[in-house]
């Protein structure tokens, strides 16, 4: 999910929002989705009840509550909602079909992002642009673990690990969250918060707008809802544009230690970018200097909190800025005052509102229930020492043990993504992106074989279309999207000048 974009989910997100791969793999299952619901014929199209959304954010949009089975396995059983959002072409006579959006996430409402992502004019008239919060989250009948906000955080984000025995002690605390869940009041929808049920709910919402095919386009974890749904229904896609991929095992405990790797590749930008002004910044006139600098100021917050900023705090933000260009000089402000023990510029937190867990309640359905993950304490003792070796500015954090190893098994096979089906995904790709880094979508590239085209763009940060000003990178999706003009090969787009 990207910063500048929804600034307000990106923080929420934190380290957490996901990756790519490397090391030890879990256990989980891989193979074809069930027969029955990959190849069962489309439900029969039914009028969305279109009317005002449920909140003034979504004041331009027009939204509908449509239902859909809580397990595909049993059809006609229990029924949970999914609301779903439009914002209509202003062309009709020009209008090609409907775009769907996700932005990311797991665990992140979408109900907004048709009127938040300014897509092109071109684009815009060309579809009517669809939202939906997915099942479990926001509006859609969502899930809880009743956790406070101490616990949400955790859930998430785990403190920074400095030994074996911190990772023991964040396993007892990842165990007691993930019973917390299991006895929760919405426990029985936990186990079908998945990825493969969003996708059949995606379906359910292209037959419910009665559109023969559906175009997409998602970012981060998007990615790999979209992977999944052009495997799942692989001629019901008419243009697929997946900007930021996970690896073709979604976002799994070896995707979550790849933002150690991907926080490394990352940060030579921001080093470069703070050493150019350093009586602007004070943290030093050479890269090394700045990177000497991260490691002084995390070990001395490790000891003592800085205006409520201790190192796990600091080693999040940075990761979280450091995922657009723009943040650039927000993060070197808010290292430089804590350097000097003053209050950081305001970086988008949550405040002292209400609270509710719904985000990370989601994001353990989601990625706990898609795959299985270690269960040992001690395979995680052991991934936190190599990749604190290997990776040492992030490596620790996104190695350590979470609540998912005490999840019970995902209810269903993972889906096994692959290129049958026509050719009509491309993929958009950052070279230095943090989160999901470039070695996990080449991987995904590689599954979909024939049926993808990407295009890598020579430019840092987290999502790679209209967040820079990468023309090549933002015409390659706009011209995709609105006239189905596709590289014929995959591209590479060379660096161009960015405005910070």
């Amino acid at each position: 999910m990207r910063k500048t974009r929804l600034a307000a989910f990106a923080l929420a997100v934190g380290a957490a929002a996901v990756t790519a791969a490397s090391g030890l793999s879990p256990t989980a299952t891989a193979g074809p989705p069930h027969r029955s619901q990959a190849s069962a014929p489309s439900p029969s199209p039914s009028r969305l009840r279109w009317g005002a959304c449920p909140s003034p954010a979504e004041a331009a949009l027009k939204c509908a509550e449509l239902a859909v089975p809580l397990d595909y396995r049993h059809p006609g059983g229990r029924k949970i909602t999914v609301e779903v959002s439009r914002l209509a072409s202003t062309k009709p006579a020009e209008k090609r079909g409907v775009l769907l959006l996700n932005p990311g996430g797991p665990g992140l409402p979408g109900l907004s992002v048709p009127a938040l992502l300014k897509l092109p004019a071109k684009v815009r008239d060309r579809y009517d642009v669809i939202g939906f919060d997915p099942r479990g989250v926001g509006q859609s009948t969502p899930v809880t673990c009743g956790f406070t906000r101490a616990q949400g955080g955790a859930a998430s984000n785990p403190p920074y690990p400095h030994s074996a025995a911190d990772v023991t002690e964040q396993a007892a605390t990842a165990k007691k969250l993930a019973a917390q869940c299991a006895a929760s009041r919405t426990a029985d929808l936990l186990p079908h918060i998945t990825t493969a049920n969003t996708a059949r709910d995606m379906d359910r919402i292209r037959a419910a707008l009665g559109a023969p095919k559906i175009s997409y386009y998602g970012e981060s974890y998007g990615t790999y809802l979209g992977a999944v749904y052009t495997t799942l229904f692989p001629h019901r896609g008419d243009r697929v544009v997946l900007d930021s991929s996970l690896p073709p095992e979604g976002y799994d405990v070896d995707a979550l230690r790849g933002q150690g790797a991907g926080f490394e590749t990352r940060f030579p930008d921001f080093a470069k970018f703070a050493a150019a002004a350093p009586q602007r910044y004070h943290l030093g006139s050479t890269p090394a200097a700045v990177r000497a600098k991260y490691f002084q100021l995390a070990a001395r917050l490790d000891k003592k909190p800085v205006q409520g900023y201790s190192g796990t705090d600091f080693r999040y933000v940075t990761s979280g800025l450091l995922r657009a260009d723009s943040e650039s000089s927000k993060l070197a402000e808010t290292w430089h005052a804590l350097d000097t023990n003053q209050p950081p510029p305001d970086s988008g937190g949550t405040g002292g509102g209400a609270y509710s867990d719904n985000f990370p309640a989601a994001y353990l359905g989601v990625i706990c229930g898609d795959s299985r993950w270690p269960t040992s304490p001690a395979a995680y003792q052991h991934n936190v020492a190599v990749d604190r070796a290997r990776y040492p500015m992030y490596g620790a954090i996104t190695a350590d043990i979470r609540p998912c190893a005490f999840w019970p098994a995902p209810a269903e096979p993972k889906v096994r993504i692959t290129g049958r089906g026509p050719s009509d995904v491309l993929m958009v790709q950052n070279l230095r992106d943090p989160a999901t880094p470039l070695s996990g979508a080449l991987r995904t590239r590689r599954a979909l074989g024939e049926r993808a085209r990407m295009v890598t763009v020579d430019q840092g940060g987290h999502v790679a279309y209209l967040t820079g000003s990468n023309t090549c990178g933002n015409n390659a999706v706009t011209d995709y999207l609105a006239t189905g003009k596709r590289p014929a090969h995959d591209a590479y787009c060379s660096a161009e000048p960015t405005t910070p």
